[in-house]
């Protein structure tokens, strides 16, 4: 299954202009890397982001927020977002500043 373009194309929108951003392709779809560090992207249907166990913690309380899981082993730190609450600009946008914001405060590699 290839990555949701739609998706892609949200997160370039929300993206575009931010320092020290640049686009891969990686897990066979979009991530968006700040600093050398992988911050968000897309995995099939799904907005994947990077925000931190705390933040992470949070979020997984809120409906179509699951683990990150693509290997059988979640990913710490990372949740996954699924389409219906995506779809919705305001939630899209939380998330993607959201890991953002935390990605920020790793060092550049």
């Amino acid at each position: 299954m290839h990555s949701d373009l739609e998706l892609v194309e949200h997160l370039r929108d929300l993206l575009v202009g931010r320092p020290g951003l640049i686009e891969k392709k990686m897990f066979g779809g979009a991530c968006f890397h700040l600093n050398g560090n992988i911050c968000c992207g897309v995995y099939k249907s799904w907005l994947i982001a990077r925000v931190g166990l705390e933040a992470a913690a949070r979020l997984l309380q809120e409906p179509g927020c699951t683990p990150m899981d693509i290997t059988g082993k979640p990913m710490r730190g990372w949740v996954k977002l699924e389409k219906e609450q995506w779809q919705n600009p305001a939630i899209r946008e939380r998330y993607v500043d959201r890991s953002f914001e935390f990605v920020s405060t790793l060092p550049s590699k």
